[in-house]
């Protein structure tokens, strides 16, 4: 996302904003470059209004984008549960697992409704977390290089802030990941979170939380990286070359129209490109499932169904 290089009050957000950002008229740097700065441009304004606005960067901004990130990742995730759940097991079982339609079918008959939404808690936690960690880090970390880079390496700095802002997301999702993992590919391990995380650290300890970070970095760092990078590209696209009037002449509506439909755009290709690495999530069930009577009682499960579904 781009902002207009003048400041309509001239005065509080110059301080917040990084300086080829969101500078003076007079000023030679520009995100973009040597750009017009007219009313009529294309660049989008900052708030004209500090009273009714929250300011650029400050504590308030980057509470906003984690809020923003707690409700567009954390519900979301937990609305789409049982399309992961099935999505997990025809990956980790694909005899058993054919199809997304035979998958619910599977789990219906052998969990009822409750077992398609196994996992849920650990899910709505787990992703608030990294939601509020990837938006809210990532818009500090692209003010904080911004300044340290300059505008010539504006596509860096988003990579850079994504990338920064994914490996702690990561950290605060790790643990949640780990519980769901156990709780979706073992039946009879836990009910959910409650029972499943002290159950978890009984069994493998505090480590054992953290035991497939690296699998995880390894799949959504480079995702994180890619999707911001791209919807801020987009988004410059759309104000240089017109598709989009400036921000100010927009409407609240179209505002959210306009970012929903470069965040699909960006999380569309990018869902497509990471789709090899989606393969490594799946390995946190095998990873984590640890110990050797837990491993025997999963095979006992299994093989009591498949006697039960020949």
């Amino acid at each position: 996302m781009a902002w207009d290089r003048r400041s309509p009050t001239g005065t509080a957000m110059d301080s917040f904003a990084p300086s080829f950002l969101y500078s003076s008229s007079s000023s030679p740097r520009s995100f973009l470059g040597d750009v017009d700065a007219s009313p009529n441009g294309f660049l989008i304004a900052p708030p004209s209004d500090p009273r009714k606005k929250i300011e650029m960067y400050s504590p308030a901004f980057y509470a906003a984008c984690s809020l923003g990130g707690i409700l567009s990742s954390g519900l979301t995730s937990m609305a789409l549960t049982p399309l992961d759940l099935v999505k997990c097991n025809m990956q980790m079982d694909p005899a058993k697992y054919k199809s997304i339609s035979s998958g619910f079918g599977v789990l219906l008959r052998e969990q009822g409704v409750r077992g398609v939404f196994r996992g849920w808690v650990p899910t709505l936690l787990g992703h608030s977390a990294l939601g509020a960690c990837r938006f809210g880090f990532y818009e500090f970390f692209k003010k904080r290089y911004s300044d340290i880079a300059g505008p010539e390496y504006k596509t860096l700095v988003y990579l850079a802030s994504a990338a920064s802002a994914e490996v702690i997301a990561d950290v605060a999702l790790c643990p949640f990941e780990a519980v769901k993992a156990r709780v979706q590919s073992q039946p009879g391990f836990a009910r959910g979170m409650s029972d499943g995380f002290p159950k978890f650290v009984k069994s493998e300890g505090v480590g054992g939380l953290y035991k497939v970070l690296g699998r995880l970095w390894g799949r959504q760092v480079p995702y994180t990286m890619m999707i911001f990078a791209s919807f801020e590209t987009f988004a410059e696209m759309d104000y240089k070359n017109g598709v989009c009037p400036p921000k100010e002449q927009c409407s609240k509506n179209e505002q959210l129209r306009s970012s929903f439909s470069r965040g699909l755009l960006a999380g569309t290709l990018f869902a497509m490109f990471s789709h090899p690495t989606i393969h490594l999530l799946p390995s946190l069930s095998h990873a984590i499932r640890a110990t050797p009577a837990e491993a025997n009682h999963g095979r006992r499960v299994g093989m009591s169904t498949k006697a039960r579904n020949p």
